[in-house]
């Protein structure tokens, strides 16, 4: 299994619809001015956090249960900065929509630029032939409050082929998560 170059992933997005939208190289500075980068790098693509976010909170006192959520333990919000709690978590989804080839496994690592903050970003891998909005989990992990901006870079994706097809990919097993869209929420 090896990690795929630029090159990979530029002609996979631009013939294969493997990412979209799609930036072919760094995105560093907009009209706005600077953003934390985003787009296309050496060996993996560094995706944006949309502006719909999930902040959890212990108002209602609600327990977090994977099999049983409850929608009382985070409130919705839309905006360009969302702001975490210190100790807190937020869950968000990336601008890019993904199409993994049944070849290759991706695998999500969070930029510097937020972990030397503080702000832990984790995402399950994204397995062969899985289709979707990805969504972003945020732990701030600090005792202050912690910023996200929205339609700028917070994570890098970086891809591995494998040099064997896998049996049975996502779609073959008709994966829940299969062509989510929006910030998506544990489903059983």
């Amino acid at each position: 299994m090896s990690i795929k170059s630029d090159k990979w992933i530029r002609r996979m997005s631009e013939q294969h619809g493997m990412i979209e939208p799609f930036e072919a190289g760094q995105v560093r500075e907009s009209e706005k001015g600077r953003v934390i980068s985003y787009g296309t790098s050496s060996y993996g693509y560094d995706v944006r956090c949309s502006n719909e976010f999930k902040i959890f909170t212990n108002v209602h006192s609600a327990t977090v249960d994977p099999k049983n959520f409850d929608e009382n333990s985070f409130v919705n919000y839309t905006g360009d900065v969302c702001i975490i709690p210190p100790n807190s978590f937020a869950l968000a989804r990336t601008v890019e929509y993904f199409r993994i080839p049944r070849s290759v496994l991706t695998i999500c690592l969070g930029k510097s630029t937020y972990a030397r903050c503080g702000i832990i970003v984790n995402v399950t891998p994204l397995e062969p032939e899985w289709e979707g909005q990805v969504t972003l989990e945020f732990s701030n992990t600090t005792n202050l409050p912690a910023k996200i901006y929205a339609n700028e870079g917070v994570a890098q994706m970086l891809f591995f082929e494998s040099d064997e097809i896998c049996e049975t990919s996502y779609k073959d097993r008709g994966g829940k998560y299969l062509g989510q869209t929006g910030v998506t929420l544990p489903r059983t």
